[in-house]
């Protein structure tokens, strides 16, 4: 909480250029807010920029594959360097995340699980966290399955490799580990957000 008070103080400006890009990009509110699953199953809402058009929606489709029409042009640019994700740190401060950890996920996805992998709803979700990193161009991968077979293959493939990773990450996690997971975060967004300021 005392890293994400010092974030937020920091990013402040970055913040307020970010909200106004989003605002006046597409008609729309300039956060968007989706309910996940937290630590022991409770459900919160995680807060990002928008990216997407206001007015348009694919019912039932919580997933997002590289090239979707609904991604504003602005959007893309955010979602790309990961700017979109920072008003989570609200989510830190309010107490339903932390800086790493499981990413939380859409609670329909997470129902479908099996008994064993939903031990990682034990933990507190995160800003970012392994999964993250192993997948930080997830929308590329998905933009590669059929949009038929996308949440099949996000369900049954995808999200089972993550949650190991996650549980993975249980058992060893350390303050040292988190830090390192940090700086990878850092790292490989730093390359992304400068070419998309060029």
């Amino acid at each position: 909480m005392l890293v994400s008070t010092v974030a937020l103080v920091i990013s402040a400006p970055l913040l307020a250029c970010v909200a106004l890009a989003v605002k006046f990009s597409s008609p729309g509110p300039i956060l968007f807010r989706q309910q996940r699953l937290g630590a022991g199953g409770s459900e919160f809402y995680l807060l990002k920029f928008r990216t997407m058009y206001d007015s348009v929606g694919r019912p039932g489709l919580g997933l997002t594959a590289r090239g979707d029409r609904r991604i504003t042009r602005i959007g893309a640019m955010l979602r790309k360097s990961k700017l979109d994700e920072l008003p989570q740190l609200f989510n830190v401060l309010r107490g339903e995340m932390t800086l790493v950890g499981p990413r939380p996920d859409l609670p329909r996805y997470m129902d479908s699980l099996q008994d064993s992998r939903k031990q990682v709803l034990l933990l507190t979700p995160g800003v970012t966290g392994p999964d993250s990193l192993q997948y930080h161009d997830e929308e590329s991968l998905l933009a590669s399955v059929p949009p038929g077979q996308l949440e099949q293959f996000y369900v049954t493939e995808l999200l089972p490799r993550k949650v190991a990773l996650d549980l993975e990450y249980a058992r060893q996690a350390s303050m040292l580990g988190d830090l390192h997971i940090s700086l990878r975060t850092f790292l490989a967004i730093l390359p992304r957000t400068s070419k998309n300021s060029n």
